[in-house]
Parts: C-alpha cells; sequence; structure tokens
C-alpha cells in the first residue's frame, strides 16, 4: 500500500492507496511541535479505525511545506514503517517541466497539485488551492509549470480581521443571504466571502488570458468546497487533489 502525505501549515491530508483506488483519506491539525512518537500514535489510530496497520505500508509519498515537520515524519517512517518516504522536491520526477526563477522554491504541494491536474485535463490549466494561503497554478497546454499567484488565505484574512479589530467577532466563513449586510456577522461574511470570490474570478481572467485564453479551472483545499459554488469559472472541485498528485509522483519514481 501507498501512503500519501501533504503536510501544509494549517493541516496535514493522508491518503492510503491501493489497487487503482483510495482506501481511505484524512485531514488533520498541524501541530508544528509534535514528536515523531506523537504523530505515529495518531497515525496508527487512523489506520486501524480502518482495518489496517503500519505493516500494510510498503512505500510513502510526502509533500511537505513545513521544514521541521519534514525531519518529524521522515523518521516516524524510517522508525515504525522501516521505509524509506520519497520527499516530493529537486531531482524527483514529476512529469512536468518546472519553467520558473528557482525551481528549488517552489512548494511541493504545488507539484503535486499541477502534476495531478495536468494528469487529469491534458492541457493548459489553473490549479486554484483555498489553503492557509491562496495559490493559483498555472500550467501550459504543453505540461510546463509557468508559475504561481499567491494570495492572503480566506480563513487567515478572517483570523486577522478578528483580531486586530476590538468589535468585530470571529464568523463562520459561509455565504451571507445578500452582499448588503444587515448585521455586523453578515457584513463580515459579504466582504469576505464575495470579496475573495472577486479576487479569484480576477486573477483566473488574467492568468488564462496569458495562458492563451483556455485553461481548465480546478479546485482544491480545505475552503474549495465553500467558494467553488459561488465561482463559475471553476470547472472542478477535487479536496483531494494534491493526494493524487502525490500518487502520480510516486508512481513515476517506482524503481
Amino acid at each position: 500500500m501507498l501512503l500519501c502525505v501533504d503536510i501544509g501549515n494549517t493541516n496535514i491530508v493522508l491518503g492510503l492507496w491501493d489497487k487503482n483506488q483510495w482506501l481511505a483519506q484524512w485531514r488533520i491539525r498541524t501541530i508544528r511541535d509534535q514528536m515523531p512518537d506523537e504523530y505515529a500514535v495518531l497515525l496508527k489510530a487512523l489506520l486501524r479505525d480502518r482495518g489496517y496497520d503500519f505493516p500494510d505500508i510498503t512505500r510513502v509519498v510526502v509533500a511537505s511545506v513545513v521544514p521541521p515537520l519534514t525531519v518529524v515524519f521522515n523518521e516516524l517512517f524510517r522508525r515504525y514503517l522501516s521505509t524509506e518516504p520519497l520527499v516530493v522536491g529537486p531531482g524527483v520526477r514529476t512529469g512536468l517541466r518546472i519553467r520558473i526563477d528557482n525551481p528549488p522554491e517552489l512548494g511541493a504541494d504545488l507539484v503535486a497539485d499541477a502534476v495531478a491536474a495536468y494528469h487529469r485535463f491534458r492541457t493548459a490549466c489553473i490549479v486554484v488551492d483555498f489553503g492557509t494561503a491562496t495559490t493559483f497554478s498555472a500550467v501550459s497546454k504543453e505540461g510546463d509549470f509557468l508559475g504561481v499567484a499567491i494570495a492572503l488565505g480566506l480563513g487567515v484574512a478572517a483570523e486577522a480581521l478578528a483580531a486586530h479589530t476590538a468589535q468585530l467577532p470571529r464568523v463562520a466563513l459561509v455565504p451571507p443571504p445578500a452582499a448588503i449586510g444587515k448585521n455586523t456577522v453578515h457584513s463580515m461574511q459579504s466582504g469576505l466571502i464575495f470579496g475573495y470570490v472577486g479576487l479569484v474570478k480576477e486573477l483566473l481572467h488574467r492568468i488564462r488570458a496569458e495562458l492563451g485564453g483556455q485553461a481548465q479551472v480546478i479546485a482544491t483545499g480545505g475552503l474549495s468546497s465553500v467558494l467553488a459554488p459561488l465561482i463559475r469559472e471553476i470547472d472542478a472541485v477535487d479536496p483531494w487533489l494534491t493526494l493524487d498528485g502525490l500518487r502520480i509522483i510516486s508512481e513515476l519514481n517506482e524503481p
């Protein structure tokens, strides 16, 4: 079985793949000071809940944007799974040509997203990842990773608004009934949700034009289910897109 692990700033997403299907997928909170043994206990519990255990895992692939946790998880896999993980980075085959100024600085999660999207569409595509940051990754029809636009994540914006004002509360990130808010909660939801819809639409318009006017758009990330239904420019939604990209990368790098 293949274990795919995407270590993000807010969440860690894991998936178990075998015999051409996902057996399980999980999303857990990122805790930066957790030790390998602590994450091992959690991983073992997740696996056992689905009827599996450490010996069932024969391969591991990791994308991480949190370097300290990359070390933690690598130690976990070596100690408990007796497996050397494939960590997505320079030198790893992805099936894409990275055409940016400094390829080593590109986030491994963005690479995995782009791999999965291009594998699905086989033409120019844009991946919108609604995570801690909102990112827009552009891939040409020839399979060149051309670059990224990065904006503040919706959840971070909402937290900042509540943290830096005396009278504004934390609000649920759901669309309000109207753009003109009649109370504080609806007013904040309007600015946050509809404001981000405008941000996403404008960036998609510009990126699509730079790709020649045609590109498939796929959304992923924890908040994709909230924003994608409000944005008709988005052609598909896949909350587990990064895991699928990691699975493809693992297959490309099999001995």
